[in-house]
């Protein structure tokens, strides 16, 4: 790419944004600061314009727009404009994206030119999917757009050795979308990609309750429920909670009181699918790298991976090391500001749009 001065020159005063598009949540990097925005990925629209309403002096966007999840009046629509790791809802993402970015733009003392932003998506999208962020991200003002797979910015984030010869294993688990990627010179050797993830986690104990006592509550409630008492292996100490909901027979409100074993069997469909996605991504790597494998372990990121009991459970199935990314939230977003550091030098990490 030939050297412009116009471009350095922007590049150098602009705010570098580096953005984790989850399906549960957003995170914006900005580099030299670090993540200073980790928001639901919920809009509060108004039914005919599909523009964000106002809460007060906030857009309904992020958390706000997820409080009025069930509970916003009838001229008013609660998106969630992402599904399965990607749009669903082209305009609706694309004001989210402005808040966001508008947000981080706020944190600057001077007036700068728009960001130059990199945006991780998962490995299993389509063109046409790559081609909607990448328009979205430059209709809510970026300068510059760069998209990069969720498991390599994971993997940078972390640390892992991938522009060397061996196997470096990552488990991305997200709100929708499960990843196995194994590594080997920059380049990808093994991949699973399968839309299973926290979103059907929730979905299983929304149904494990209907079907067994009758009970219907929120994926909001299920979530926290997951959060609180949820595993994919024993516990030392079982836990129990209590979750609100409307009892189906009799129409009326009802609290119930769960066990973190019934969670397990609840949520055992969901972990047995990602656990046979790992073993097919691990059946494909070549006789050679399996020692490398066996000496690196697999390296678990995303909200999903902070089920407990998971990383014990994938250990006991596959008979290797499985180890929790710190901050597995982050890794994406901080996986993208690496990037932002260096273009040039991560550029072939980097997906080239047609």
């Amino acid at each position: 790419m030939a050297f412009n001065p116009l471009n350095w020159i922007l590049g150098f005063f602009s705010l570098d944004i580096g953005i984790d598009l989850g399906t549960a949540n957003t995170l914006v990097f900005v580099r030299g600061k670090g993540i200073v925005i980790n928001e639901p990925s919920w809009v509060a629209v108004e039914k005919k314009s599909l523009i964000p309403i106002m809460v007060g002096d906030k857009a309904a966007v992020g958390q706000v727009a997820k409080e009025m999840s069930g509970r916003a009046p009838k001229n008013v629509m609660v998106v969630r404009p992402l599904r399965d790791g990607v749009i669903s809802e082209f305009e609706i993402t694309e004001a989210m994206l402005a808040h966001f970015i508008g947000k981080a733009h706020e944190q600057s003392i001077v007036p700068l030119p728009r960001p130059r932003v990199v945006v991780g998506v998962p490995t299993g999208v389509t063109e046409v999917e790559k081609r909607a962020v990448n328009d979205a991200a430059l209709l809510a003002g970026a300068r510059e757009v760069y998209l990069i797979e969720e498991p390599t910015a994971s993997a940078l984030a972390v640390g892992l050795p991938i522009n060397q010869v061996g196997g470096s294993v990552v488990l991305d688990i997200g709100g929708g979308t499960s990843e196995v990627t194994v590594f080997s010179l920059g380049s990808v050797v093994a991949n699973r990609s399968l839309r299973v993830a926290g979103d059907e986690l929730d979905q299983a104990i929304v149904q494990y309750i209907r079907n067994k006592y009758n009970i219907l509550i929120g994926e909001r409630a299920a979530e926290q429920v997951k959060i609180k008492v949820g595993s994919a292996f024993p516990l030392k100490e079982e836990k129990t909670t209590t979750v609100r909901g409307r009892n189906l027979v009799s129409g009326l409100p009802e609290t119930l009181e769960i066990s973190s074993i019934e969670i397990r069997e609840a949520l055992s469909g969901p972990v047995d699918q990602i656990i046979q996605a790992v073993k097919e991504a691990l059946d494909d790597v070549p006789a050679e790298m399996v020692g490398d494998v066996m000496d690196n372990g697999v390296c678990m990121c995303g909200g999903g991976a902070l089920l407990q009991g998971l990383a014990e459970r994938l250990s006991d199935e596959l008979r290797l090391r499985c180890w929790v990314a710190d901050d597995p939230l982050t890794c994406v977003a901080r996986g993208a500001g690496l990037v932002l550091d260096d273009l040039e030098g991560y550029r072939h990490f980097l997906i080239q749009m047609d």
